[in-house]
């Protein structure tokens, strides 16, 4: 997410100007560390049965939200400590939950079927912003990417650097509807959008005034340099 709305785990350019990232991005996330694996012999497979769980760097409920998991979403557990269980989603984004966030049952995903995650994505319009939330309740931007293709059955990848390089890099000039606008140095994305086309995207933004996902011009957008990708097979 950025300021702009994203989450990227790279690090701005130190060159870059103050107008380089959409307003309230931040530097890169650090992931959450990997599980000491001494003593576990196996993993477990369990359910979300919140609505929607925060999904936290560390065991700790101060620790920053990193993503969040949704009613039904399999989760693998991969350590306990605590009352809380480190995790790793079925989009292999590692975390940890609460225990008492998580339970047996069939999991719930969707089915994979035809769409048009832009018009998945506009199903969040005027939803605030919120770093690491995947709801209508909260949502960074590539947590709409992220949604948008869910909601069509489709698991990609969580954060906008990680969105960025599943993409082939393509020209503006043949950008059509859907594809996305990446900011940020090469393979290092901090924000991403979806573009409309006709100079417009759609997109989750932290911007002072606006902080929701909106859709708007792209010239509104400060943060710099800025690329277009497509995710194939869409």
């Amino acid at each position: 997410m950025d300021a702009g709305g994203d989450r990227s785990r790279a690090r701005p350019d130190p060159r870059a100007g103050p107008a380089a990232r959409e307003p309230g991005s931040r530097p890169a996330r650090r992931a959450a560390r990997s599980p000491d694996r001494r003593g576990l012999t196996t993993t477990q497979t369990l359910i979300c049965r919140s609505g929607v769980a925060p999904v936290r760097a560390a065991p700790d409920d101060s620790s920053e939200q990193v993503t969040q998991a949704l009613a039904g979403e399999p989760l693998t557990i991969e350590e306990r400590r605590g009352g809380w269980a480190r995790i790793r989603t079925a989009y292999d984004y590692p975390g940890w939950v609460r225990e008492d966030a998580l339970g047996s049952g069939d999991p719930q995903l969707p089915a994979p079927r035809e769409g048009d995650p832009v018009a998945e994505a506009r199903a969040y319009l005027g939803a605030p912003y919120e770093w690491g939330g995947l709801s209508e309740r909260g949502i960074d931007c590539s947590g709409l990417v992220h949604m948008a293709y869910r909601r069509l059955g489709r698991l990609i990848p969580r954060d906008a650097h990680q969105q960025e390089v599943a993409a082939i890099e393509i020209d503006k000039a043949e950008a059509r509807p859907g594809d996305l606008v990446c900011f940020g140095d090469h393979g290092r994305a901090h924000h991403i959008a979806f573009w409309l086309g006709q100079g417009r995207i759609l997109h989750a933004t932290a911007r002072e005034g606006v902080n929701a996902v909106v859709e708007e011009p792209l010239e509104n957008v400060d943060a710099r340099p800025v690329r277009f990708a497509r995710l194939t097979n869409r």
